[in-house]
């Protein structure tokens, strides 16, 4: 069974041979167009509007391709990015 993700909750996926971290904006449970791309979601199965904590541009991804990350974690990465964008020695994500 696929895990229900609510708003705010912190997810991780792959993206480009890397791993992404960011926070549920929205649950989609009806199909809609979302830039270039058709979202085929259904209550059966939904789909998650998600703002990365590094690049800060909203993706769509499917539950299945989604991993629950703790808060602690999802903010020590988001921190990283700040700090990486100001130019800053990354820092520790302990």
């Amino acid at each position: 069974m696929i895990k229900e993700f609510k708003v705010g909750d912190y997810v991780e996926w792959k993206a480009e041979g890397a791993r992404a971290q960011g926070a549920i904006l929205k649950k989609v449970v009806t199909p809609l167009r979302f830039k270039t791309q058709t979202v085929h979601a259904s209550q059966k199965d939904p789909q998650y509007f998600i703002k990365p904590v590094t690049t800060g541009i909203i993706v769509v991804k499917k539950a299945s391709a989604l991993k629950p990350i703790d808060e602690k974690t999802g903010m020590a990465a988001k921190r990283a990015a700040k700090a990486l964008k100001r130019g800053v020695k990354k820092p520790s994500l302990r």
